[in-house]
């Protein structure tokens, strides 16, 4: 093989008098080949007057992507108004699109580049954010949803000629370039993806563009330290940070590059080749390294590079989104109370800490949060315990409502509370009792066991002010103040503390365990035996603070520090989506299972299956499906085969071949969770499978072979286009594309 790619780089001849030439932009170093060849009679003296299919074989790096660009455009847009109704996943991004008009703190699962750029759409396209994207409602005249989704959509667009780009850095043949380009084209799943307000046309084309610059960096190895291979190796940082910034599933993608880094450190650590010269003294661009040989120094700078590119890029883009995030949403809105009471105070139009009273003193009724990562209000309800004590639940709840304010009461061992007599403030060290202001009972512990996590004790309400006894007592325990050091008195918003129970020594906990529904599904209360000074689910700070007899202070003009929300908003948001649960009425069509997608046994249903309203089903091409799912396989059996011939002696693979094979294939290693950018690196796998094994067919062969190939995938996009561009009407119009029973077509 290797003479034969030999022979054709130089031009010998090759059968019949034919040669390939190097055309500029074709030969990328393993012989990608021209898809024409070009008989020597076609090309007179100087090169000139070359022959039209010449013509066309030296541009063809360009003429083709433009046209695969050109229909990717018509397949993503086409129609793309159709549907004049909130479709699907439209009714949570447009909304939180109108959020960043509104400039409304929000809360959401997802990194929040995605979202703002869906923010960025509505703008421009003159919409004012008022609209409430309910499902299944119709859209307004006054928002210009198709422009919002044609933005979408450009994303999406975008990805054929990425992919066309991506799989020439491969190294794949022409005719193998041109396969990928077309199965990503005309794949309908994701045509139909890209069409509407979601985040997943952006997170593909991020995915897309990690890729590409991946291999264009893994390419220029041989430039190493080069001002092309910095670019390169920052791009794909930029691009890591973007696709991480849209969809925490990103991850799968940064885990794709983090091996490849740390094999080639690897392999570069391992280098015989690189200079081993001894020395005292290494300078190397300027610097200079103490001791260390030539070799240490270049493998140094090379993990230092990369540490940058593909670390520090990636965290500070992702950071800035954060950062534009806190920027724009200036506003209270319907997620504050998953942020910290500081937060919220230095939001506009906030309700926490305004006109409340600074210090807290006994008799004061407040609300008191908890300062965990996506900690909620302390809560009680007159629903009582199952089980246990069967007295009234305390839990933690992130909704505002009468039923999260307290009083603060002296212990039991002091005079009663007189609403006339002197002030006395709360500090450090102070032995209190609280009271449920709905319920009039005391916030309370003992030794049972807690309803969920059995290791601690159950906390609830027991008694009244006249009722009760020392379980009722809380030791006031200042961890920290923003405002002062002075722990003489607990402040509003910015001190932290911890109530730690004197009969039992444990401490107030709220984690991110959910009761069962029994208890609404909110956030279990309990008293943890262990005592953790850095647990913060133990830290609280008093949000909202109400006293007749206190002048009402300024709290909220004290900053919460960036790095610190940041911290507490990405903790809430993988708290959150952990704890997601499907939507009962689309069980049906969202609890799939993993293994089910790869071989394409369920579909979904994107909107209403009424004959008046314009339908879409989200399904894939069957042929790219099932024809890269297959790949895998092939490739596991391909990878097996090599290695018993290797260890039986033969040696069929040159070190170009060993590369080849791994580093096309090496992103298969993310095919988990969520499938459409999995899908992808399958299309990848796909086409270096074909490429490999057709590599050493004739060429009539191989043309024979590659255009049934472009045949099928193009006529089964054609066959099922009317679930990508919509249809109309009585469904069972398509009951012939039911081929199997999840695809819930004509149902």
């Amino acid at each position: 093989m290797a003479s034969t790619d030999a022979a054709l780089t130089t031009g010998a001849d090759q059968n019949a008098g034919v040669r390939r030439r190097n055309v500029p932009g074709t030969d990328d170093g393993r012989g990608i080949v021209p898809a024409v060849v070009v008989d020597e009679k076609d090309v007179k003296v100087h090169g000139k007057n070359k022959s039209f299919a010449a013509v066309l074989d030296e541009w063809e790096f360009i003429l083709a992507p433009l046209i695969f660009t050109a229909l990717s455009f018509f397949t993503r847009m086409w129609r793309i108004g159709r549907s004049n109704i909130v479709t699907w996943d439209e009714a949570h991004f447009g909304k939180f699109g109108s959020h960043y008009l509104k400039r409304e703190f929000y809360f959401d699962v997802h990194p929040p580049l995605g979202k703002i750029l869906v923010g960025l759409s509505g703008y421009l396209a003159g919409y004012n954010g008022s609209f409430e994207f309910k499902s299944g409602e119709k859209y307004p005249e006054d928002v210009n949803y198709m422009f919002m989704r044609v933005f979408n959509a450009f994303f999406g667009a975008v990805c054929v000629p990425l992919a066309y780009y991506t799989a020439r850095e491969l190294r794949f043949r022409r005719v193998t370039v041109w396969l990928i380009t077309l199965m990503v084209l005309f794949e309908n799943s994701y045509a139909t993806i890209s069409r509407f307000i979601l985040l997943d046309s952006m997170l593909l084309c991020f995915t897309f563009t990690t890729v590409l610059c991946w291999a264009r960096f893994h390419r220029l190895q041989h430039k190493s330290f080069s001002s092309e291979w910095f670019a390169w190796l920052f791009l794909t940082g930029l691009s890591i940070g973007c696709v991480c910034s849209v969809k925490m599933v990103g991850l799968f993608c940064t885990a794709l590059v983090g091996i490849y880094t740390v094999e080639d450190l690897w392999n570069k650590f391992g280098d015989l080749k690189m200079p081993k010269v001894s020395t005292e003294t290494v300078s190397c661009g300027g610097m200079a390294y103490q001791g260390l040989t030539s070799e240490q120094v270049v493998l140094a700078q090379h993990l230092v590079a990369r540490v940058v590119g593909l670390i520090i890029i990636p965290i500070l883009v992702y950071m800035f989104s954060f950062y534009l995030h806190f920027l724009i949403l200036e506003n209270s809105g319907p997620g504050d109370a998953q942020m910290s009471s500081l937060f919220q105070a230095n939001l506009k139009g906030t309700e926490v800490g305004k006109d409340s009273p600074l210090e807290i003193a006994i008799g004061s009724r407040a609300t008191i949060k908890n300062m965990g990562y996506g900690g909620g209000l302390l809560h009680s309800h007159i629903q009582t315990f199952p089980e246990g004590s069967g007295q009234q639940q305390v839990t933690c709840y992130h909704h505002k409502d009468a039923n999260n304010d307290w009083f603060f009461y002296p212990n039991r061992n002091e005079p009663d509370y007189n609403p006339e007599g002197p002030l006395k403030f709360i500090g450090d060290g102070d032995t209190i009792r609280l009271i449920h202001a709905q319920t009039g009972r005391n916030l309370h512990s003992h030794a049972i066991p807690a309803p969920v996590t059995k290791a601690d004790w159950e906390v609830s309400c027991y008694g009244n002010i006249t009722i009760g006894d020392e379980k009722d007592h809380w030791v006031v325990e200042v961890v920290s103040d923003a405002a002062s050091r002075d722990r003489s008195k607990i402040r509003t918003l910015t001190t932290a503390f911890r109530l730690r129970h004197p009969v039992l020594g444990c401490y107030l906990r709220a984690g991110n365990v959910n009761l069962p529904q029994w208890g609404f599904k909110q956030i279990e209360t309990t008293c943890v035996k262990n005592n953790n000074p850095r647990d913060v689910y133990t830290h609280w700070n008093v949000e909202s603070h109400w006293n007749d007899r206190l002048p009402p202070g300024d709290p909220g003009s004290y900053k919460s520090p960036f790095l610190r929300d940041f911290i507490h908003l990405n903790v809430a948001m993988m708290t959150s989506n952990n704890a997601l649960v499907p939507d009962p009425d689309k069980q049906d069509d969202l609890a799939s299972k993993f293994w089910q997608w790869p071989i394409l046994n369920v579909g979904l249903r994107m909107c209403s299956w009424d004959d008046s309203v314009v339908k879409y089903f989200l399904l894939g091409n069957p042929f790219v499906y099932w024809s890269s799912t297959a790949s895998l396989v092939f490739f596991v059996l391909l990878v097996l085969w090599y290695l018993v011939r290797w260890q039986r002696g033969y040696r069929e693979l040159s070190q170009a071949d060993i590369d080849h094979i791994h580093y096309s294939v090496m992103a298969r290693v993310t095919y988990v969770h969520h499938y459409y950018p999995a899908l992808y690196f399958a299309i990848l796998t796909a086409g270096f499978c074909v490429d490999w094994v057709t590599q050493k067919l004739s060429r009539p062969l191989q043309w024979a072979l590659y255009t049934i190939l472009y045949g099928i995938t193009i006529g089964l996009f054609i066959l099922f286009r009317d679930i990508v561009f919509g249809m109309e009407g009585s469904n069972q119009q398509w009951a012939h594309l039911k081929w199997f029973k999840g695809w819930r077509i004509a149902d």
